[in-house]
């Protein structure tokens, strides 16, 4: 199975980079990570938000490969346990699904993006800064496969 996540923005800081390489790494070959990460739309004085909305959902609905499960992460998503997360990754698995997560850009996940999601997924209710977000998911997806696995990491 692979697990693509689908970002909006580009050049983290080190500390993202490794943490999210450091999860990435400790998954098996069938349990694939990719981040691709779509460019931020323009935001500035006299710009229009919608306007920069709409070019990354262009470019996430374009990144998303046909045939894949789509999860988009917001705020008003579900919250799922670890457990339930386990679950949810077994079934895909089992189902023969590739899994596409959306994490959108400072405005949140274009509408079409968002509409198009087969679930929607809320990390937390607290706010948290896209960087940490992809190295939380990382982590939580190395966390679901452990708990599939049955190793004690998840304790």
């Amino acid at each position: 199975m692979k697990v693509r996540i689908i970002a909006v923005g580009g050049k983290m800081p080190a500390w993202v980079n490794q943490g999210y390489a450091e999860y990435a790494k400790r998954l098996p070959a069938d349990f694939q990570l990719e981040l691709v990460e779509i460019p931020l739309g323009h935001r500035g004085k006299g710009s229009d938000p919608a306007r920069a909305m709409r070019q990354e959902g262009d470019q996430m609905l374009a990144a998303i490969p046909k045939g894949d499960r789509v999860i988009a992460l917001e705020v008003l998503g579900k919250n799922w346990s670890t457990g339930q997360l386990a679950e949810k990754v077994e079934a895909w698995r089992m189902d023969g699904y590739n899994i596409s997560l959306l994490i959108g850009g400072p405005d949140g996940l274009d509408p079409r993006c968002s509409s198009m999601a087969d679930q929607k997924w809320s990390l937390s209710a607290l706010t948290l800064p896209h960087p940490l977000v992809r190295v939380l998911l990382a982590e939580q997806l190395y966390r679901a496969w452990t708990v599939i696995q049955g190793h004690p990491y998840h304790k």
